[in-house]
């Protein structure tokens, strides 16, 4: 194995980690921010929709976060997507 191979190799371990450090955190930071925004909403005079897409939004985010700490990072933001359009969704029928 040549230094090239070497530098290549502890390059790709670093994006790797950084890829699910960056899936982890945001999905946790928008399963709060939905689960916040759920119940504030549950507390107002929104319909019982709005809040349970919320909570639905943040759950899907919650599961993105695990499969992103278990390396699944594509799945990962596929979800967040998801996640967060289920929220964006949930809030037009407010």
């Amino acid at each position: 194995m040549d230094e090239n191979e070497e530098e290549y190799d502890e390059d790709a371990a670093l994006d790797a980690r950084r890829a699910r450090w960056t899936a982890t955190g945001t999905g946790v930071l928008l399963a709060l921010a939905g689960l916040a925004a759920s119940t504030l909403r549950l507390t107002g005079s929104a319909p019982v929709l709005v809040p349970g897409a919320y909570a639905f939004g943040a759950a899907v985010c919650a599961l993105a976060a695990v499969l992103g700490a278990r390396g699944r990072t594509r799945r990962a933001l596929w979800l967040l997507i998801v996640g967060v359009m289920v929220m964006a969704l949930g809030d037009q029928f407010d």
